[in-house]
């Protein structure tokens, strides 16, 4: 009965319009074993994803998966749509190209793992760990709450909101108070992105878009910001402390709150 309660809120969570649109936890019951464990084995997926093909992705759609170590699988393409991966090993596997949208992983361990091209439509991973991770060209719409994302690459992906498409409500990357020391974000659209108190001390934003971008608190000491466009991102309390390329970043002078930044 319990199970069915969680399972239903679950259902709800994922279905919930507008402001709520990634406060999926919201009434959730984390400690239910719907949440923290697997009905599969490491080897039940090995099985599924070697009878998988191109034409024919393996689908994990709403699979509990939690606790697994599937640590240096490849599950390129592979589709966990509201999968439960939550405290999952996923240590330098391939999920390039994996949908993972709705997923839930939570406190996940994805140290060198490979998500290039993946989509991370409201996902939620608060406190998951993906140093060293490579996130070229991927979507992501996630919460990434608390995460560490140390020299991980963000080069090209997309993390903003899309105000084309927002009928959910805000869509967009939530990094609040994330470790994102060394991060690669060449070029990556972080635009309207929850940035506060965030830690990128020697990022390289360059040719990054912080357009609207909330960095109350966030440090960018030592981070290199040449061609980063920061029109309308809050500057508030943000430590800009030996920036590199500051005099070449975009419309810096339209930043808010540029005059309350920390300089030394």
């Amino acid at each position: 009965m319990k199970a069915t309660v969680v399972l239903i809120a679950l259902g709800l969570a994922l279905a919930a319009p507008a402001a709520n649109a990634q406060d999926m936890m919201r009434g959730v019951d984390l400690t239910s074993p719907a949440m923290v464990s697997a009905e599969m084995s490491r080897a039940e997926v090995e099985a599924m994803l070697a009878r998988a093909s191109a034409a024919a992705p393996a689908d994990f759609t709403s699979k509990r998966l939690s606790g697994l170590d599937l640590s240096g699988l490849d599950m390129s393409g592979a589709i966990f749509r509201a999968a439960r991966l939550n405290k999952t090993r996923l240590v330098g596997a391939h999920l390039d190209r994996a949908i993972l949208d709705q997923a839930w992983l939570l406190e996940a361990d994805l140290t060198g793992a490979s998500l290039k091209g993946a989509n991370l439509f409201a996902a939620q991973m608060p406190r998951a760990r993906l140093d060293g991770a490579d996130l070229t060209g991927a979507r992501i719409a996630a919460d990434l709450t608390g995460a560490s994302l140390k020299g991980a690459s963000i080069a090209d992906a997309h993390l903003g909101a899309d105000m084309r498409n927002q009928s959910m409500g805000l869509m967009r990357a939530v990094l609040r108070s994330a470790n994102l020391e060394g991060l690669n974000a060449r070029n990556a659209d972080l635009s309207r992105v929850d940035l506060e108190f965030a830690v990128l001390k020697g990022a390289d934003l360059t040719g990054a878009s912080l357009k609207g971008a909330q960095l109350g608190g966030a440090d960018l000491s030592g981070a290199t910001v040449v061609g980063t466009d920061f029109e309308g991102a809050d500057l508030v309390s943000t430590r800009l402390i030996a920036p590199i390329g500051l005099d070449r970043a975009k419309n810096f002078d339209k930043a808010r709150n540029s005059e309350r930044v920390i300089r030394e």
